[in-house]
């Protein structure tokens, strides 16, 4: 996506929060404007915004493109084994503009690409480490779960991990498929999409003294990716279920990337109203909403625009269409019917680009 280049700033430099959301405004839709003068129809967020010319404002709405985004939900999940450089390499190649890791930790400090806690559902660990489990209820699964075998990440050192084979559980074709580390995702991820990490039961490591959101930033910065428009080419935008989360990296790490809150499915969700989102919106540039959440409710939409917000649902793929015939009449309702942003899906090929 080539985006006109941003107005210069007149008068006093940008704060911290304005900068974050003009990162995720030239990466994702802004819907109804998500930059707007101080005045007569701001957007109230109790946040300091720089003085606007009209000119710099025409100027920067216009550069705000309408293009929808595609976030791979770990890669190419539908057609190769999640969070695997495979699926990451054919969700490029199937055009993603994100490609999406969600983050563990391994005993030695290394942050890994993998959606669970525990090891067991993707890999063959049950094999290599037969002796290596805890039998109980992993955090990360229903209340009502029944204790099982678990065998955690943070019980495993990266060099123990790399022995595992992360692929034959999907298709035995992909066998000898390993876990990538964060940093092998961002190289082979950087100069051809974003990235869209998550930072996955951050209190559960906090409490075995493994702190995630440090090792993300120190990444990061390793990187050179900690600024906005620190690489036009790899945009990144930090996710997370954790507002403490979200919270500590803006305001105690002072991160100054685009944040994402994601919010589960239960309808309830007191966060889903004009002060909920408002409140988001003190420590985030977007949400990230179950899909169930805007087909039951699609006001949730225009909401979460009306306080300055970007939406990006999850998980759209062709195994769950719901009432629709297939997953790219599914992602076209929500992207132009409903006017979402961005959207997660596990089938980049059937994202509808128009």
């Amino acid at each position: 996506m080539r985006i006109r280049s941003i107005p210069r700033f007149r008068g006093r430099k940008p704060r911290l929060a304005t900068l974050a959301l003009l990162a995720l405004a030239a990466m994702l839709t802004a819907g109804p404007a998500l930059v707007m003068p101080t005045g007569s129809g701001a957007i109230n967020t109790g946040l300091s915004t720089p003085e606007w010319s009209e000119p710099e404002l025409r100027d920067l709405n216009s550069s705000l493109s309408s293009r929808k985004m595609l976030v791979a939900h770990r890669g190419a999940s539908a057609y190769a084994p999640e969070h695997t450089l495979e699926s990451y390499r054919l969700a490029l190649a199937q055009g993603a503009d994100f490609v999406e890791q969600d983050l563990q930790v391994t005993r030695d400090g290394q942050l890994v690409c993998l959606h669970d806690l525990t090891l067991e559902r993707t890999t063959n660990v049950e094999e290599i480490f037969p002796d290596r489990y805890h039998e109980d209820i992993s955090e990360d699964q229903p209340k009502d779960a029944k204790p099982a075998k678990h065998w955690y990440v943070s019980d495993f050192t990266l060099e123990e991990i790399r022995r595992l084979d992360a692929g034959s559980w999907f298709d035995p074709k992909f066998r000898g498929a390993r876990v990538p580390t964060w940093q092998e995702a961002i190289d082979l991820v950087r100069g051809h999409a974003g990235l869209y990490p998550e930072t996955k039961g951050p209190e559960v490591y906090g409490k075995r003294g493994l702190d995630m959101e440090k090792l993300v930033l120190e990444t990061l910065r390793n990187n050179r990716l900690d600024q906005p428009g620190a690489d036009r080419k790899t945009p990144v935008i930090i996710q997370s279920f954790s507002a403490a989360s979200l919270r500590r990296m803006r305001f105690e790490m002072k991160i100054r990337l685009p944040l994402v809150y994601l919010i589960g499915g239960d309808p309830r969700n007191d966060l889903l109203t004009e002060s909920g989102m408002r409140n988001i919106r003190t420590f985030a540039e977007g949400i990230g909403p179950a899909k169930g959440l805007i087909s039951r409710n699609p006001a949730i939409v225009d909401l979460a625009h009306k306080a300055g917000l970007t939406i990006t649902p999850y998980t759209f793929r062709s195994s769950s269409t719901g009432q629709f015939p297939n997953v790219r009449a599914e992602m076209e309702h929500f992207l132009y019917s409903l006017g979402v942003d961005a959207l997660f899906t596990d089938n980049p090929d059937q994202f509808p680009r128009r």
